[in-house]
């Protein structure tokens, strides 16, 4: 019976599998005898009723291009939605992990994301009503306000130009042109959609800007005033922008240990007997006898008065038990760059801190730490901007003697100017210094060579610290300017000299030195003509 059973079963499964065969070749016979030949074979059947010919395939095609722009639209939706559930998954998780890191017992109720946005513009319009934008604010003297500068497309109007900024002058700093950009293109979005819907006649567009005023109060924000042309004469667009400051957020919390941070001071020398006497002076107190952590690089060009320099050096070291010191002598014509960069490359020990300087300059052991705390190997370097003395003889002509050097050193401007066009003293690690390539070599004698390097480093990712310090001055002396010079360099040199002899109201009491003498002679005949 069993065998019967499945004698019965497999006959079955064969005559089902012959049928379905069967079945697929009758279909496939059917198609090929339905299918219509010929020259211009169709692609595809149109619809019944529906259009024939050239009319059809268009008709096709354009259902086909339907279809595909809403599975398009389709698979766009579901990525966003994606994107949002992912999003959403990934703050959980953020939120989850945060809170699992806080001890027990210590986690706080979290306010909904929107608590934190309302806040923060709380916050931002809270320094609007602070800043002195809807009303003026009491101020106790004329110097407390703070001046507006004013600008057009083209040109930045400035107040505070120091000595290598003009009074007029194109915005060069990116920050500030993308700045004022900004706010004008701010300015015209908000004049082409008003809030209030009221039609206008035409387009605004930044041809129609007049000018602009702007100031930064530091803790609250800047103010925009911008005025535009407006639809009728005599008529003008102003809006008022104002781009608050936010809260102060803390970014990194450090401790720095310089006590073994080494610096190697590096001067280049050629002859300057008596100002390398005086530099050694200043050296003594501040390095050896305070700082203690420094050594001292000299490279000198020639063989004139070079006894004399070592010299000092010995009676120094002597002196002071003083053994941290390298003295390179070069030959040729002196060099800047050429000496710095041969002291630099000498040093064979680890990464060390180099300050390239000068032997006319004086600095304190509290700048050696500004050094040290502003440079970051493979990060920072420093840029300093240093005090600069004017001609002791005209600012202390009035007095019976000269002072000494270190009562001359007050930060003052009647006693000198901050050197904002200067570059030549600088601290950065070696690693650093050979990794940018080091000075220019075919630079020679004065100039040139130091901004060189300065632009460099500009355009590196290494941050360039650029500050005034009260620390480092530069000692007057007479600047010579040779004829050897190229026309640039020259009047690089005569620029400076010029810069350093004294200030525009002293400079000014010497050229008019004759009449203020005439004048005080007539006050002194009038008053002993009074007498008699």
């Amino acid at each position: 019976m069993r065998m019967l059973r499945r004698g019965l079963l497999a006959w079955v499964s064969r005559v089902v599998v012959l049928l379905v065969l069967l079945c697929c070749a009758v279909s496939v016979l059917y198609m090929l005898a339905c299918t219509p030949r010929g020259d211009e074979e169709q692609l595809a059947l149109p619809r019944a009723n529906g259009p024939t010919g050239k009319e059809g395939y268009q008709a096709v095609l354009q259902e086909w291009e339907e279809q595909h722009r809403n599975y398009v639209g389709s698979l766009k939706r579901q990525i966003a939605q994606l994107k949002l559930e992912l999003q959403e998954r990934s703050e959980q998780l953020r939120s989850g992990q945060f809170q699992a890191s806080e001890p027990a017992g210590l986690r706080l109720d979290r306010a909904p994301a929107e608590q934190p946005r309302a806040d923060l513009l709380g916050f931002l319009h809270a320094q609007v009503d602070k800043a002195e934008v809807h009303a003026g604010v009491k101020l106790a003297t004329e110097y407390a306000a703070v001046p507006f500068d004013s600008f057009t497309l083209q040109k930045v109007y400035q107040l505070e130009t120091g000595l290598t900024r003009h009074p007029e002058e194109k915005p060069v700093r990116k920050d500030k042109r993308d700045e004022l950009v900004e706010a004008i293109e701010s300015a015209l979005e908000t004049l082409n959609s008003p809030a209030d819907g009221s039609p206008h006649q035409r387009p605004y567009t930044a041809s129609d800007f007049i000018e602009g005023i702007y100031r930064t109060e530091r803790d609250k924000g800047t103010l925009y005033e911008l005025t535009f042309k407006g639809d009728h004469k005599h008529e003008f667009k102003r809006l008022v922008l104002f781009r608050p400051f936010g809260p102060i957020l803390k970014v990194k919390k450090e401790k720095l240990n310089m006590a073994n941070t080494l610096i190697n001071v590096i001067v280049p020398l050629a002859k300057r007997v008596d100002k390398f006497r005086q530099f050694m002076q200043n050296f003594r107190e501040m390095c050896i006898q305070q700082d203690g952590r420094v050594h001292l690089t000299v490279v000198y060009f020639g063989k004139e008065e070079m006894n004399e320099v070592k010299g000092i050096l010995e009676n120094t070291s002597r002196a002071a038990n003083f053994r941290n010191f390298t003295f390179i002598q070069l030959n040729g014509e002196f060099s800047r760059g050429k000496g710095l960069d041969v002291g630099a490359r000498f040093w064979k020990g680890s990464n060390v801190l180099l300050f390239f300087c000068d032997v006319d300059i004086y600095f304190t052991s509290e700048f050696l730490n500004t050094c040290r705390l502003n440079t970051q190997p493979g990060k920072k370097v420093f840029y300093p901007v240093l005090f600069s003395q004017y001609n002791p003889g005209i600012i202390y002509g009035h007095h019976e003697a000269v002072p000494p050097l270190e009562q001359q050193l007050v930060i003052k401007k009647e006693t000198g100017f901050w050197r904002d066009f200067g570059f030549g003293m600088t601290c950065q690690y070696r690693s650093d210094f050979i990794n940018i390539g080091g000075f220019d070599l075919d630079i020679k004698g004065w100039g040139g060579e130091d901004v060189h390097l300065y632009r460099k480093y500009l355009h590196s990712n290494l941050i360039v610290v650029r500050t005034p310090v009260r620390g480092l001055f530069h000692l007057w002396h007479e600047k010579r300017c040779m004829d050897e010079l190229t026309p640039e360099q020259y009047k690089m040199c005569m620029q400076s000299k010029a810069m350093n002899e004294a200030s525009h109201g002293q400079l000014g009491m010497l050229v008019f030195r004759h009449e203020i003498e005439a004048h005080l002679r007539k006050q002194k005949q009038k008053t002993s003509s009074k007498k008699t």
